[in-house]
This record gives C-alpha cells, sequence and structure tokens, in this order.
C-alpha cells in the first residue's frame, strides 16, 4: 500500500485518512483548524541544524537525505510511532515545503514503504 504524501497547505480531503504533520515547525499562515491535522510528530522532522544546513536547496539532497535517515535510527520512538499509526490505518503525511520533491515526507513515505 502507497503512502499519500501533501502539502499541509492542499484542502483537506475524506481520503487522507489520518493526516500527519511531519514538520518540526507550525506552518506559517495556517490556523490549526484549517490544517486539519490529526497528529504533530515534529520529533519525527529533521534536526533544526539539518534542516537550515539543507534549506530545500536541491544540490543538498543526497547528503540531506543521509544525513536525516541517520538521525531517524537515533530517534527509534517517533518513527517507530509513525510506523504503528501507518500499519494500524490511512496515514497522509503533511508538510509544509513548496518543493514537493525535495523534503523530508518523501524520505518517510519511501522508508516507511520500504517497511511495508
Amino acid at each position: 500500500m502507497q503512502i499519500p504524501i501533501k502539502r499541509v497547505y492542499e484542502t483537506p480531503a475524506k481520503a487522507d485518512g489520518k493526516r500527519i504533520l511531519v514538520d518540526r515547525l507550525w506552518p506559517r499562515g495556517l490556523s490549526k483548524e484549517d490544517a486539519a491535522v490529526d497528529l504533530w510528530l515534529k520529533d519525527v522532522a529533521p534536526s533544526n541544524e539539518l534542516r537550515k544546513w539543507f534549506g530545500h536547496d536541491p544540490a543538498k539532497w543526497s547528503e540531506f537525505q543521509k544525513r536525516y535517515l541517520a538521525e531517524l535510527q537515533h530517534d527509534h520512538d517517533s518513527l517507530s510511532q509513525l510506523k504503528e499509526l501507518a500499519h494500524q490505518s490511512k496515514v497522509t503525511l503533511l508538510y509544509g515545503a513548496k518543493d514537493e520533491e525535495h523534503n523530508q515526507a518523501v524520505v518517510l513515505q519511501k522508508l516507511l514503504e520500504r517497511k511495508r
């Protein structure tokens, strides 16, 4: 089964299932009501240091993925919670970045789908 990812700014849909925000920071200009986030797992997001270093620069994408996966190895609780939720029911991973191809939700999606 595929795990969808979606910008948190897009309109929520019933087909999203459980909507999980995987950003460390709350998305700018978006109320909690409009976001319709069921769960905010900020601890599964990249560290502030990694997030700032990456800056959504596509030239750093390959290295970002390696560093982010290494960080996830050290935070078993958040990743385990996300894996369990994805196993139990339909989930959609939400992110705030404008770049739809180079963000942490893409990395998490690949990781979770590989584990299934």
